[in-house]
Formats: C-alpha cells, structure tokens, sequence
C-alpha cells in the first residue's frame, strides 16, 4: 500500500511508545498514533510520511482496548496536562515499567537486571501541588467548539505548541480549592481591562498564573507573573483572594520582560503574606518560595525519597556525595545516617533554600557547594563512600560522567525522571558497576513520566600477583 498525507488506513495497536503514542504496523511500515493504545483497532489518517515510519491521526475507535475507559475531563486528549486518562491507572503503571525496562535493553544494553513493577501515586486525580497556568490573547477553540475568538484567556497549552492556549475552567491533577482560585483570577484580569500577553506580538500584561499547595498544612501560595509593575491592579485582587480563601496564605507578583514563555520574574513583590508557605515530607519541614523547586507529588516524592535511602544503605559512618542537589531534600534525608553529606548544585537560589531547610530541620552534617559540578567534581578532596545523582532530565554531562567514574564510590543510587538517559548512563557506568535493581515510581498520573530509582554496586576487581 502507497502511503502518503491523507491515506486513510485501518490499524491495531500492539504497542505504546515511549511519549504516549500508540505503535502499529502496517505493510512493514512503523506508524504512530497518538491518543491510540494496545487493543485498539481504529481508522486512522496519516498525517505525516518519513522513509522508516508515519504519523497518523485517528479518526474512528472501530472497536476499544479494554484498558480504554471514558476520560472524566473535557480537555483530555486536547491539553498537554495529561495523555492517559483514557487508560486503566494499573495498566498505566504497567506501561511505564516496560518504558524503564525497554531503554535499558535498548539504549544501555542491559537486560537482566530486575525492574519492579511501579510504586503508584496514592491519588491519581488532585495530585499535583503545583500548576502553571498561561494567559494568551487568542484563544485554541477545541473540535466542535463554537464562539467568537475570545481575545482573553486562562489556561493550558496544546502539546508541542508555545502560542495554542486552551482556555480552561478547572483541571482535575490540582485540588479543587486551585480550580476556584484559577476561576477568581481569571475574571479579575478579564474585568481589569488590560491585555493578556501575546505568545507572539509579545505585548500585553497578564503572562501566568501559578498556583502552589502544601499538602500537609493546607496552604495556597498563589503567584502572578506579570509583564511590568502595577500595584494598583494586584493589590485590590490580592485582599480579595485572602478574604475570600481562608488557606490563601501569600500572594505574590513576579515581573519579566523576558520574551521566553517562563514562568519566573527577574523582580519579585510580596503582595500579602510572608511569600513563602511550608510542606513537609514525612519527619522534615520545607519552607516554599515562588520559584524553588519542589516535588510536584508531595505523596510520590516521599515514596521516592525513601527508596534512595533504602539504596543507599547507610550505617552511619559514610560521606555521601549527593549531585544535582537542588533545594536539599535528598540530603535532609540522608544526612540523619551518614556521617556527611556535601550537596553540589548550581543554582544560588535553590541553595539558599537547601542552607535554609538544614537550618529548620536541625541538619548540621549537609555542606552544599555552589557551582558547575564540572567543576566541583574537579576540586573535590574527599572521596565518597555513597555517591547520589539526581540529573535533570538530559542526564549527566559527559565530563561529569567521566569525573564520576573516577570517584570510585562503594554504592551509587541514580535517580532518573528520563528512562532514556537512565538507560544512556547506566550503560556507560556498567564498566565498573554492577546494575543490582531499578525501581519506578509514579510521579504523574495520567501521563508517560516516570521517575526510577536505580540501585548500583561497584565492581571488585581481582588483585594480581
């Protein structure tokens, strides 16, 4: 069969690729399909034709998987929050194991180390303790949606897109008491009469709204990002969110200028409240500013927290090197077993904010090291019993993967939110370290994330004589 743009073609799904897409082949040819999954058989468009592979659009469900269930938010499928809710919660833990399972064959060429299956989230729905939300002056109308273009909006991006902005009235991964303040929000900036901020002319006011909970005290930070100063407009809506939400506990206004589509201002006002709230993870407290880093599954994190100190197997008497340290909750929860820990990282924020929680948490064997871990690593005098990575998502530099090899630590625990460089790494490491076992955990429900904790032993080596 000739395919090209606009073929239509009747497909069965086998498989889920890593991103969410369904796999299915047809005359030999590899084709994706997104929002198809296993068990499905469907009419499908092709919308893209490369040499080895195709992209198509479904256009009809000829017969569901059984793990297709009825998706409970009017934005699934549309929005770029989720891509799963139209699957079994079990079989989406299902699939990401086989996601973890799959890079290390593949990318890594490990195959027989044993992958659990995934540790899931206690809450699939409300879990998220942090939403960013956009303002955009011309609002992405979903199919079969009519209406005049709405030149104020409030809501999510359409996936792989900057400028597409769904405008939304509630989205189910926060709790609802962050639904009503993204309402509230949403009309004091449409009645204040001031432009949302264009995507693309790069002009107006309102640019995001970011909303964070703290699980364990029941308290709202809610933060306005704005293109310039004006008091005049947030102070009035600030006194408003306050009185009328009891748990809103600080407000504030972060202002940029900068043209790139992120939320974080280059100045920062406190509009009420003390600009911070506090968490907690188990036995520790977080302070929580606007911009610091912190696991968005409060519930999940301690999960994942308590499975690196599981790995790391301390005793006590051990220096943990801990990388990419960010806000310092892996070390607060090594720190209580080893006799050190030194925390590198980069940012002077996060930091601040790791110096601060060893301060509220009673932690005085933590030492973080601001810098390049490149160049940390470089400097380092002490060699480490127990060595932790937590990389961002494209995994360790090249040189700091070189640097580390040469530490020689006892015992390494990999924390990983990319299966692919998890599996890019390990492979690199295995030289001279034994993969003993990976855990998932679930993280994000309803979507193809996951984080893996991966347990690593180094190698003896035989003496010669």
């Amino acid at each position: 069969m000739s395919f090209q743009r606009g073929t239509l073609v009747e497909l069965t799904i086998d498989r889920i690729a890593y991103g969410g897409p369904g796999v299915a082949r047809h005359d030999g040819l590899v084709i994706f399909v997104r929002g198809a999954i296993p068990g499905d058989r469907i009419m499908a468009q092709v919308s893209r034709k490369k040499k080895d592979y195709a992209e198509a659009r479904m256009i009809g469900l000829m017969e569901p998987s059984p793990d297709r269930i009825v998706a409970p938010c009017p934005y699934s499928g549309q929005c770029g929050g989720c891509q799963w809710q139209h699957v079994r919660y079990e079989r989406q833990l299902e699939y990401k194991k086989e996601y973890v399972r799959d890079a290390l064959a593949r990318i890594g060429a490990i195959s027989e180390v044993p992958v659990h299956d995934s540790i899931p989230s206690e809450k699939i729905f409300g879990y998220r303790n942090k939403m960013e939300f956009s303002f955009a002056d011309r609002r992405w109308f979903l199919p079969g949606e009519k209406g005049e273009d709405d030149a104020f909006v409030l809501g999510l991006h359409v996936p792989g897109t900057f400028y597409k902005v769904i405008d939304v009235e509630a989205c189910l991964l926060q709790e609802e008491r962050g639904n009503e303040i993204l309402r509230h929000v949403k009309t004091h900036a449409r009645e204040s009469d001031l432009p949302a901020y264009g995507l693309k002319a790069h002009k107006g006011y309102w640019r995001f709204l970011t909303l964070r909970h703290s699980v364990s005290f029941q308290e709202w930070m809610v933060n306005i990002i704005t293109f310039d100063e004006r008091r005049a407009i947030l102070e009035p809506l600030a006194k408003a969110l306050t009185n009328t939400y009891g748990d809103v506990k600080t407000v504030l206004n972060n202002i940029t200028t900068r043209r790139a589509a992120v939320a974080v201002g280059e100045k920062e006002l406190v509009l009420s409240g003390s600009g911070i709230i506090h968490d907690r993870l188990g036995p520790y407290a977080f302070q929580v500013s606007a911009n610091s880093f912190f696991q968005t599954n409060s519930s999940a994190a301690l999960k994942l927290y308590q499975k690196v100190l599981e790995y790391a197997e301390l005793r006590g008497s051990e220096i943990v090197l801990d990388l990419y340290s960010g806000t310092g909750t892996i070390p607060i929860f090594l720190a209580g077993r080893s006799k050190q820990v030194i925390a590198m990282e980069i940012a002077v924020t996060a930091v601040q904010d790791g110096e601060r929680n060893c301060k509220a948490n009673g932690i005085e064997n933590c030492q973080f090291v601001l810098g390049d871990i490149r160049e940390s690593l470089a400097s380092l005098r002490t060699r480490p019993d127990v060595l932790v990575i937590d990389p961002p998502r494209a995994g360790m530099h090249k040189e700091v993967l070189a640097r580390v090899m040469t530490l020689s630590a006892e015992r390494v625990v990999y924390v990983s939110c990319n299966p692919a460089t998890l599996a890019r790494d390990l492979g690199e490491m295995s030289q001279d370290y034994e993969v003993i076992e990976i855990q998932p955990v679930d993280m994000f429900p309803h979507t193809f994330h996951i984080e893996a904790v991966a347990k690593l032993r180094r190698r003896k080596r035989s003496k010669l004589y």
